[in-house]
């Protein structure tokens, strides 16, 4: 019988960026119950367009400015934070330009993997990495706000959305 995993434990200082994790793989949850539902692929575009706006300019800029000073120019952690965001960053801007469903298939398992890259492999190794004071640094420049407090409408994701079209 296979071991039930168990959550991740996180250090305080890191916590708020691993909040804003879990509401990116629900951002992810959201965008595949979309496709499942059937969702006009313009409504899924100008969602991922308003994520990026609304919550994950906010989240990769704290990420950049925060953690990225602690690691060398050629860690292999520092270039693959780097080289994701400028992937998802990419895929937003190209639905932008021209939606389509592959480019939002894309987006969903990029992020997913990159939320697990940081949660099960980044932070992990910088709070084994850095001293409490750096950590502290980090911690304090942090927000436990939401990045946005206003909700995506319509709720596509929901069965009870496509049923009353």
């Amino acid at each position: 019988m296979e071991e039930a995993k168990r959550p991740i434990k996180r250090t305080k200082e890191l916590a708020p960026l691993s909040r804003e994790h879990h509401d990116g793989l629900l951002f992810v949850w959201k965008l595949r119950r979309g496709m499942v539902n059937g969702t006009d692929l313009q409504i899924l575009a100008a969602f991922c367009s308003w994520y990026l706006k609304n919550h994950l300019h906010e989240h990769f800029d704290s990420e950049e400015t925060l953690l990225l000073p602690y690691l060398e120019e050629e860690d292999e952690h520092r270039l693959n934070l780097l080289k994701e965001h400028e992937e998802i960053r990419k895929i937003i801007k190209s639905l932008d330009e021209q939606p389509a469903i592959d480019k939002v298939v894309q987006l969903g398992n990029l992020l997913e993997k990159h939320i697990r890259f940081e949660e099960r492999t980044l932070f992990p190794y910088l709070e084994k990495i850095l001293f409490p004071a750096q950590l502290q640094h980090v911690y304090e420049h942090l927000t436990d706000e939401p990045a946005c407090s206003v909700e995506w409408k319509p709720e596509f994701w929901l069965n009870k959305f496509n049923q009353d079209k």
